[in-house]
């Protein structure tokens, strides 16, 4: 009896850069086959230093209907908008 391999989803972290990035997804038997099949998929170009998978069944998310109720109670908190702080010049990757 053929058993289906489970959703992967598959984030790079690209040599430019300082975060992982989700790139797609594969199907993969287990986290080895799944690091391996996306370093052969999606870093085919030698661009990616690091790679994230997660199964995707343990990823929960946000219902973009309900934005206005989640997000809104961080309006009236000002302090969580950097807008007014003065960084240095010599401060990267803020």
């Amino acid at each position: 009896m053929k058993k289906d391999w489970p959703l992967w989803e598959v984030f790079i972290r690209s040599k430019k850069g300082l975060h992982h990035r989700h790139v797609g997804s594969l199907h993969a038997a287990d986290e080895k086959m799944a690091i391996e099949n996306a370093r052969d998929v999606y870093t085919r170009r030698n661009e990616g230093v690091s790679i994230w998978v997660v199964e995707s069944k343990h990823i929960t998310a946000s219902n973009p209907e309900e934005m206005d109720s989640l997000f809104e109670p961080a309006t009236d908190k000002v302090y969580r908008h950097p807008t007014f702080y003065n960084l240095p010049d010599e401060l990267k990757h803020m």
